[in-house]
């Protein structure tokens, strides 16, 4: 084991030979060593990371840390699965974080720019004041909407920030932190398209990028990967490295896509939502087709030369609302903080009027409202710390109802059952409230983290072996319960936190 990665032997038995998945998020990178035939998991290990905010909206990790936590993990991974011929790699990553590396030592320049940082979102809102139609083109051409979330402006700024250091502009290195392991791993400067369709900077149509929009954000074609397949290969392990030489990397796949691609949704009228940090919300659809106002249009995955695509509201304060709320209330150390909050909010059957809106960096899909502001509101003299907890768990699935229905809301688009995976599927106060929330079905996977499996599974597939989606740990029904109160108090305590009049 190496540089304090943790690491388990799994339960299969090593066939004739494995995959090595990777899945790079925002607090921790684990890997996860699979059996090519069968998919029985042969070993895991996991490594935290840390997270910095170093002034409002802004959020940034460290390049090298994220490397080399990947790598450390892939090691002990290797260690404790036992001498198994390794016959691929995949990589699943968080997606618009943004890293800036020098082409010339493939060090990386400065900090990662997380997907929650806001920095930018003055930049944008100028680039839309100064050009009316800027927005309108991004969204009909990426499929999103023009926000500090996505990679383009954190690009700019990165390479702003490189520019100003000194760095000559032919050796800047722009990516998000899939190329980024691409390039440490292989040394080729390639992205996988899924990846490549949250930058701001790829045409849907043509699974390309699209010069108008470089030129719109100030970034430089050269500086930029090679988009390619998800399936279409990228490089083999460089000797000398952490891992052995020779490996090829033959599936990438952002990880709220990954988590989609485990759990079966490959057809239109299924739909998934990951727990984690922050939660992604998707479903597929039958082409690019335009998506009602706060939901986005992205390639899901490139596989076998054809795009699958997909509706999805980004939540930007999901995982790390509770684990806020959890660290407020006393949370002990080591101790998750949906698993304190579950067990606190057990003793109450509601958050006793207490609503909890937590927009640490303004509010993700279907809002868009980066000027909003983290609010509680409905505290009494009688509110526990029990209600407390409660009101951050309904808070969640709050947001993840209001992403479904505003993805239904054209009537082009149906959930008729809410996969879920993620850390916070574990808790069922959470899952009951989402179920009852949404008024249908919500199917928890048998891989509560299951982007690295939706990784290794298209991974398996690509190197000729079958493989069959998550299987179904648990099924939740809607008790009952009328949602519309509990969802008109929501409204309230959402249109507080924008500064809007609030009647009632």
């Amino acid at each position: 084991m190496s540089d304090g990665a943790i690491a388990t032997a799994g339960t299969g038995r090593a066939g004739g030979g494995a995959v090595l998945a990777l899945d790079e998020g925002t607090t921790n990178t684990k890997a996860v060593l699979v059996d090519a035939a069968t998919g029985a998991v042969l070993a895991a290990a996991s490594r935290p990371l840390g997270i910095a905010f170093p002034a409002p909206g802004h959020v940034e990790q460290d390049a090298a840390e994220l490397r080399d936590a990947t790598l450390a993990a892939a090691r002990a991974c290797l260690d404790v699965g036992g001498d198994v011929p390794l016959l691929g790699i995949a990589i699943a990553s968080q997606r618009e974080s943004v890293v800036c590396w020098d082409r010339r030592t493939g060090e990386p320049l400065g900090p990662v720019l997380g997907w929650q940082d806001a920095r930018t979102a003055a930049w944008c809102a100028d680039l839309a004041a100064a050009d009316p139609g800027a927005a309108e083109r991004v969204r009909e051409r990426t499929g999103l909407a023009l926000d500090p979330m996505y990679s383009a402006p954190k690009m700019r700024a990165a390479l702003d920030a490189a520019l100003a250091a000194g760095v000559p502009a032919d050796a800047v290195v722009l990516g998000t932190v899939d190329s980024w392991l691409v390039h440490a791993l292989t040394g080729e400067h390639a992205t996988e398209l899924g990846n490549a369709s949250r930058t701001l900077l790829l045409d849907l149509a043509t699974c390309a990028w699209d010069p108008e929009l470089l030129d719109l954000f100030g970034i430089p074609r050269g500086a930029l990967p090679e988009p390619r397949g998800s399936d279409a290969g990228f490089g083999r392990t460089r000797a000398g490295g952490a891992l052995p030489a020779g490996v090829p990397v033959v599936a990438v796949l952002a990880d709220s896509h990954a988590a989609m691609y485990a759990q079966g949704c490959t057809e239109p009228g299924t739909g998934k939502a990951t727990y984690g940090t922050g939660s992604s919300v998707m479903t597929p659809t039958a082409s690019a087709m335009p998506a009602p106002d706060g939901i986005t249009t992205t390639l899901a995955w490139h596989v076998g030369g054809a795009p699958t695509f997909a509706r999805e509201g980004n939540i930007v304060a999901s995982g790390s609302a509770l684990d806020w709320m959890a660290t407020t209330l006393g949370r002990p150390a080591g101790t998750s903080g949906g698993a304190f909050l579950t067990d606190l909010a057990a003793g109450v059957p509601d958050a006793g009027g207490v609503a909890f809106v937590p927009a640490f960096s303004g509010l993700g899909a279907p809002y868009w409202d980066r000027a909003a502001t983290g609010v509680l509101v409905g505290v009494t003299a009688g509110t526990t710390r029990a209600h407390l907890a409660r009101a951050a768990l309904e808070a969640v699935a709050h947001q993840v109802a209001d992403v479904v229905d505003a993805i239904e809301s054209d009537g082009l688009a149906r959930v008729d059952v809410l996969r879920a995976d993620g850390g916070a599927t574990g808790s069922a106060v959470l899952m009951q409230v989402q179920a009852d929330l949404i008024g249908r079905p919500v199917q928890v996977g048998d891989a509560p983290e299951a982007s690295a499996l939706g990784a290794a599974l298209l991974a398996r597939r690509t190197l000729g072996h079958a493989g069959e989606a998550a299987g179904v740990r648990r099924r939740i029904h809607p008790s009952g319960t009328d949602p519309a109160p509990a969802r008109a108090a929501w409204a309230r305590a959402v249109a507080r936190s924008r500064g809007h009049a609030v009647a009632g």
